[in-house]
């Protein structure tokens, strides 16, 4: 195979990550090194072909399991990779993983060759960083990013104006031809290399766009975050992907964009579906007579009260003080967690005291410790 770089590292991801985490960078280094979008070089069209290589090893799960045992070593001769992607036409690696780009297949605009009506464009994708507070509230996000977008000059043929493409005479506009395999054993249909999938053909390129119809274009957008989102999810913001061919300047087939949200990690809380959790410090003397005190919520301070007795570790729940619901808005809960701190220095008055305290302790018949001597107890007499 022509790849021996770590396929994670190909795709910028972690060995723990998910398929769709695999998917969604696949499809994003995908986008970032397709030829259409760096016309004439050559290392990112080797780098698109290379990230290829590793989706279709790291998406596949008997595949994945190879790699992750035995390395490329473990992929030779086992069936695991069958297309050697560094000699494959760029728009044939798209048709072979359309599905995950949104469009109907063929080539990078989404096109599928028909001679007539346009296909419905690509998906993009984007992140946005937001907070838990902005989790708790929802919030508006400005995200920046690069489509390609229908050339101002040519209206998106790729012909310099006041010309016209032709039909191509090679696939008789279809934009698609078959080619035979193993000796005429099998057919597949692949974009015409004429045309390059298109089902026409441009004799009189435009100097805007070099004949390709599309134009790399900068876009903002304001987007609506819901609240109760979680980190990795996307929103859908439709119609805000790439045109696909032939939509020309008025065309409405575009794919969509997708915007994940990466929820940033909170100092205080840590998150559990629903509910918050969160560790707080209780002294000893706070824990074994109770006493109220003031805790922080995304909401601002509240008092709780600690229960006399109260152990280390000891969960108390705080209704409606988590994160909202992404459905239904219901709040989950604040789950305090208390973690009883032993004083490093103590005054003279405090160790007399302590002492004193200590000295009226029974620990054969304290609850905790009951359980612990017990299993002493019992794995002493075992030795013996």
């Amino acid at each position: 195979m022509p790849t021996f770089r770590d396929y994670y590292e190909v795709l910028g991801i972690a060995k723990t990550v998910d398929g769709e985490e695999i998917k969604r960078s696949y499809r994003r280094q995908a986008m970032k090194y397709h030829p259409d979008r760096n016309p004439g070089d050559t290392e990112a069209e080797a780098k698109f072909k290379e990230c290829a290589e590793a989706y279709e090893v790291l998406s596949d799960p008997d595949k994945r399991a190879r790699y992750d045992r035995h390395g490329h070593e473990g992929l030779r001769g086992a069936g695991a990779a069958q297309h050697d992607f560094s000699r494959m036409d760029p728009n044939d690696i798209f048709s072979m993983f359309s599905d995950i780009f949104g469009g109907g297949g063929g080539g990078f605009g989404g096109q599928r060759g028909n001679g007539g009506g346009a296909a419905r464009g690509y998906d993009l994708e984007t992140e946005v960083h937001i907070t838990l507070e902005d989790v708790l509230a929802g919030t508006e996000e400005e995200v920046e990013f690069t489509r390609l977008d229908i050339c101002d000059r040519c209206t998106g043929t790729g012909a310099k104006p006041g010309t016209k493409p032709t039909k191509c005479k090679t696939c008789d506009g279809q934009g698609r031809v078959q080619q035979s395999g193993m000796g005429g054993m099998f057919r597949m249909v692949v974009n015409c290399p004429a045309c390059a999938g298109r089902g026409q053909v441009v004799k009189e390129f435009c100097e805007a766009c070099r004949g390709k119809g599309r134009q790399p274009k900068k876009r903002a957008l304001s987007v609506r975050i819901p609240a109760g989102i979680s980190d990795g999810q996307a929103v859908r913001i439709r119609g805000e992907g790439e045109p696909g061919q032939g939509a020309g300047a008025g065309g409405t087939m575009r794919g969509d964009l997708h915007v994940v949200v990466r929820v940033q990690e909170h100092p205080l809380f840590k998150r559990e579906g629903d509910h918050l959790i969160m560790e707080m410090p209780v002294a000893f003397t706070q824990a074994a007579l109770g006493a109220e005190v003031e805790v922080t919520t995304l909401d601002g301070k509240q008092k709780l009260t600690i229960a006399r007795g109260s152990q280390h570790g000891t969960l108390i729940r705080v209704p409606e003080q988590g994160l909202p619901s992404l459905r239904g808005g219901r709040r989950g809960e604040l789950i305090v967690v208390t973690k009883i701190e032993i004083p490093k220095r103590i005054s003279a008055q405090q160790e007399k005291l302590l002492r004193e305290f200590a000295a009226t302790e029974n620990h054969d018949v304290m609850p905790e410790s009951q359980g612990f001597w017990k299993k002493m107890k019992d794995a002493i007499r075992k030795d013996a």
